[in-house]
């Protein structure tokens, strides 16, 4: 007989969670390694009703579990066809963490295609995966009574954001109609739900580049909406920010992700991102001039001091101007594991305090969307 702590302890043979075990959330997890599972239960066993399941044996769990903790090599195909024979159970869950063997864009692209909510390096500290099974990071969000709204929108999104990195890493077609219809999902969510409740669920939900990304996005429809642009012009807003940041899909996750100060090489890798992105654009019949100019321009200032051509305020288009300022906001307000989600508040004061570099009259048009939407 097995001892109360091992894996399989809190699942009935009929799949069920025994009735001691109830009221706590239940976990699964699946691994392609009894040693993976034993390392991730040892980890959960105090917090959570953990049922933990190879991917190499049937699919047991009756159960819809809170969340799904998947730690598998993803360059095996066995693994993968294991993990897509459970899509169906798996979607059910909440929260989807992929625990990855081996960061790269690609291995995170395709985690997301198989479902993923979250990806995170496999060999990670007690403390952040649990923070990842916790509620979200927005301590308003957590302190709400209402029922949390379906994430579509968001899974949406962070899959065409998938899709996109690996065309540019693999070389792959482009799908730009994928990608509009998941902006004209979020622009369909924030219009019926607003921006505060879409910055809680994705930072709930992703790190690093996607979760930039899916905020860019974000801050920059609300304040399309805000402005009272026309549904066309919403149409480029949202496209220019869901395709701003592709050319990051070739700079290395250990530069994009690293905490702290970049050196001069790695300041220098990362200013390429707007060019790369372009480069790789250009010749995409979908993609409209005025896409191409927000993804090269986006980091351009009105005194010429941003990147990659210098450009000066006569130069820089109205999409552009809208797309850095919900660029800037974006980024400060965002979430790392390593540092504090820096206040609303204190971001707009920092684009207040961008003299010169921000059309004012934007900035200042910002301001309910940063602090009040």
């Amino acid at each position: 007989m097995q001892n109360a702590g091992t894996i399989q302890d809190p699942v009935n043979r009929d799949g069920g969670i025994r009735e001691t075990e109830a009221a706590r959330p239940l976990v699964q997890v699946l691994a392609d390694t009894s040693d993976k599972l034993s390392r991730i239960h040892s980890i959960l066993e105090e917090r959570f009703t953990v049922a933990g399941e190879r991917l190499d044996a049937d699919a047991k769990l009756a159960q819809v579990p809170s969340a799904v903790i998947i730690r598998a090599e993803l360059r095996d195909v066995d693994n993968i066809a294991a993990i897509k024979k459970r899509a169906g159970k798996l979607a059910k869950a909440k929260k989807r963490i992929f625990l990855l063997e081996h960061t790269s864009h690609v291995g995170i692209s395709q985690a997301y295609a198989l479902g993923a909510t979250l990806v995170l390096p496999a060999m990670l500290t007690r403390t952040r995966l649990l923070a990842a099974l916790s509620d979200p990071a927005d301590p308003a969000s957590a302190s709400s009574n209402d029922p949390a709204e379906p994430d579509n929108a968001v899974e949406t999104a962070a899959t065409a954001i998938a899709s996109m990195f690996t065309a540019v890493t693999l070389g792959e077609p482009l799908d730009v109609d994928g990608t509009k219809q998941a902006g004209r999902q979020i622009a369909d969510r924030i219009t019926q739900h607003g921006l505060s409740e879409w910055l809680s669920t994705v930072r709930r939900h992703h790190e690093g580049t996607y979760q930039h990304c899916l905020l860019v996005t974000g801050v920059a429809i609300d304040f399309g909406l805000s402005l009272g642009v026309r549904p066309a012009d919403l149409e480029r807003l949202y496209t220019a920010a869901m395709f701003h940041d592709i050319g990051k899909a070739q700079i290395p996750l250990a530069i994009l992700d690293k905490p702290g100060r970049l050196d001069p090489q790695e300041r220098a890798m990362i200013e390429t991102h707007p060019a790369a992105g372009y480069d790789f654009l250009k010749n995409h019949d979908k993609i409209t001039p005025e896409i191409l100019d927000a993804v090269r321009h986006h980091h351009e200032y009105l005194d010429g001091s941003g990147y990659p051509d210098a450009l000066c305020a006569e130069n820089i288009s109205d999409i552009v101007r809208i797309l850095t300022i919900s660029d800037i906001f974006a980024a400060l307000i965002e979430h790392r594991h390593y540092k504090p989600t820096m206040p609303r508040t204190e971001a707009y004061n920092i684009l207040c305090g961008m003299n010169g570099k921000l059309e004012k009259v934007l900035v200042r048009s910002f301001k309910q969307v940063a602090l009040t939407r």
